[in-house]
């Protein structure tokens, strides 16, 4: 990779980071009730809360608190479900899609509403206008609005003294989305619609092709079955194409959302690699800024709401600690040359691609950006993609796979990945205070059995389902079918499926064949338990801070603003994610690497 490609990677960093103190100042007020806005539009607010007869005043206990986030999210599953199923009888439907079967439903009501956002389909070919809008659109905003008003509950967690509520989830659900995600994606809809992603409610056009071209279509008979020839082999019919069905529909308005809640899920099938969804370099790092943009700044956000914005610096430096190393890893495995090429070849592929692997990737976004964006949403929980992760090199590959893994807290979904880096930073607090001695405390709250033995759950419920899950599939022939290549790299392909699903991602390695009864139910039980297994706990935690008093700090607290503590807590999160799936990978990426580089 050239100069010009660390370059693009140095000013996203840099532009990211101007952005995070301003956002993060913004929805600090807006979750305090501070922020100009909430009296702005308060009325609205307050209009919503008696059309649904929630006491804005009232707060709740952290019990009551998750029976409603369970409650709503179960609804939205729900509605979710039905609504593909009955699309066929539906408007908003001008290609007539059918139904969407039963168990594709399942896995896409549960991947949308737990902010996973995996596809198991084509977008284009599956979804009619209203489902994409109704279903999908929507849930993206109460799938992100849901967990960052849990990151709400375990902040106000660490910073009230001696409380039984944690806030009220109707209200923060309700601010959430009123003042932060759907201004944001307003804003950033119209200039995505300016830079030319579709946003339109048209039929799909057909275009006469330029070039007509002669493809080989399988023979059927009358029932649909393959018709095969006398050799067994199914008989294929030449066939002149002229003419390209172009897919339209609302497509800008669900990829600010999809991007800014760190949803992922794709309006067409080959996601932000369609130049319906990102079609110019603009477009592209607006999209791949608006991915790590709400997390970076809700660290500001989380140390203004505790009185002291040093604790919200250090989290968010911990996170870079570990995200810039791994994105510059990911961007040299990428900008190298493949070994197995021939010296001849080689150099003939070299001055065609000015180096580096372009295979999956869009000659219009190049190395760097096709690196930095597969790291960025993995790193994010956001599943979108603008290139193949399945075409990348193996430890161009490996990168992404090991930020999920990491347990998507570094930086990670919006809500989520604060919250479970704060369960990190619990952890490594605990450490430090077993190793001098003493008990415990963070942000002035003592951290006892329970706090960690809840902090023990989220951090191992991920990598359990992950694990389980790959060794469910690799041993069934039904999981064994829906591969495209044999081997470690067909093992990386299944590794990865449910290490995304169970952190909650959504990307995929782009070479498994999920839509299957077998993935899609495996799939969306693994999603499903992931999210809301590791949300107990986190709400959990919240009660019990907000029940304990104000410690105050003395000569043995362990300070959790400074260097030291920055690199505690990353190794902290490198060590749980290396325990837990390094002989995992040293199966799939690692062994394919030295397959690599042997040639």
């Amino acid at each position: 990779m050239n100069a010009a490609g660390w370059l693009q990677l140095a000013i996203y960093l840099i532009v990211l980071l101007l952005l995070v103190r301003p956002l993060g100042h913004y929805m600090a007020g807006v979750f305090s009730g501070t922020a100009g806005v909430t009296r702005w539009f308060g009325s609205i607010e307050r209009a919503m809360y008696r059309l649904c007869r929630v006491d804005a005043g009232a707060s709740m206990t952290w019990q009551q608190y998750a029976l409603c986030m369970l409650a709503f999210n179960a609804m939205g599953a729900f509605a979710l479900y039905a609504l593909q199923r009955l699309q066929a009888a539906l408007p908003w439907n001008p290609q007539q899609m059918s139904a969407v079967t039963a168990d594709s439903a399942f896995n896409t009501a549960v991947s949308f509403i737990t902010n996973t956002n995996w596809q198991g389909y084509g977008g284009e070919s599956t979804m009619s206008y209203l489902t994409q809008m109704l279903g999908l659109g929507v849930q993206n905003f109460l799938s992100a609005a849901t967990g960052i008003a849990v990151l709400v509950a375990l902040i106000r967690g660490f910073a009230l003294k001696q409380a039984q509520h944690v806030g009220n989830f109707w209200v923060d659900l309700t601010r959430t989305t009123l003042y932060v995600l759907l201004p944001l994606s307003l804003l950033l809809a119209v200039v995505l619609a300016g830079q030319g992603v579709v946003q339109s409610f048209k039929p799909y056009q057909t275009a006469a092709l330029v070039n007509p071209i002669t493809v080989d279509e399988p023979v059927t008979d009358a029932a649909g079955n393959p018709v095969k020839d006398e050799k067994g082999n199914p008989q294929t019919r030449s066939v002149q194409v002229d003419t390209q069905t172009i897919p339209l529909g609302p497509a800008a308005s669900q990829i600010a959302i999809k991007q800014l809640g760190t949803n992922g899920g794709g309006f067409f099938n080959v996601n932000s690699a369609h130049p319906f969804e990102n079609p110019t370099p603009l477009s592209n790092f607006l999209e791949v800024l608006a991915i790590l943009l709400i997390p970076a700044a809700l660290c500001y956000t989380f140390g203004h709401m505790v009185g002291d914005p040093r604790q919200g610096r250090a989290v968010l430096a911990a996170m870079l600690v570990l995200f810039i190393p791994l994105l510059g890893l990911a961007a040299w495995a990428e900008g190298r040359s493949n070994p197995a090429y021939p010296a001849a070849v080689a150099q003939t592929v070299s001055a065609q691609q000015s180096g580096g692997n372009m295979e999956g990737k869009e000659t219009r976004f190049g190395v760097a950006d096709s690196a930095l964006w597969a790291a960025a949403t993995t790193a994010a929980s956001n599943g979108s993609v603008n290139s193949m992760h399945d075409s990348f090199t193996p430890i161009g590959g490996l990168i992404p796979m090991w930020l999920i893994q990491l347990g998507e807290v570094i930086f990670g979904g919006v809500g989520s990945g604060l919250y479970g880096m704060l369960v990190f930073a619990i952890i490594a607090v605990f450490i430090a205070g077993l190793m001098v001695g003493r008990t415990p405390e963070y942000l002035g709250k003592k951290l006892e059995a329970y706090e960690m033995k809840m902090a023990s759950l989220i951090i191992l419920i991920p990598p359990f389902f992950s694990l389980v899950g790959t060794a469910v599939a690799v041993s069934a022939a039904a999981g064994r079918a829906g591969t495209a290549n044999p081997g470690a790299h067909g093992f990386s392909e299944i590794l990865y499926a449910f290490s995304s699903a169970s952190n909650n991602n959504g990307s995929a390695f782009a070479g498994l064949s999920a839509n299957t009864p077998f993935y899609n139910t495996l799939l969306g039980i693994v999603m499903w338990t992931s999210r809301y297994w590791v949300i107990v706990p986190v709400l959990a935690i919240a009660g019990s801070l907000a029940a304990k008093k104000h410690v105050p700090a003395g000569a043995g607290t362990l300070p959790t603003h400074t260097p030291l503590f920055v690199v505690l807590l990353a190794a902290t999160v490198l060590i749980v994610g290396a325990l837990a799936f390094f002989p995992a990978l040293a199966l799939g990426p690692i062994v394919e690497e030295l397959q690599f580089v042997g040639h």
